[in-house]
């Protein structure tokens, strides 16, 4: 009875699997990719000595960073101001005429 309990839902998973589509891969590959040629194997010290090297300094990245917080402070200060300038706040304190 035991064995038998683990059979049958072993079989009808291995059964349900058989019916699953394959998914059609011929077409994600380009032809540029199927005829290139494998990519040379380099030491990794290579790749990670090449990665310093490529992208914004150490100081680019600060000033850019500092850049943005500037304006966005500047821009947090204009929106703290007053939407309603205060020829139009007196209009609308007396009534619209």
């Amino acid at each position: 009875m035991r064995l038998t309990a683990l059979i049958l839902p072993t079989l009808l998973l291995a059964t349900l699997m058989g019916c699953t589509q394959f998914p059609e891969l011929d077409g994600a590959v380009s032809d540029g990719g199927k005829h290139a040629d494998f990519p040379d194997l380099v030491p990794v010290q290579t790749l990670l000595a090449q990665n310093r090297t490529v992208g914004p300094t150490h100081e680019q990245t600060v000033a850019g960073l500092n850049a943005r917080v500037l304006a966005l402070r500047n821009r947090a200060a204009r929106l703290r101001g007053s939407v309603v300038d205060a020829n139009t706040r007196n209009r609308m304190r007396n009534g619209v005429n």
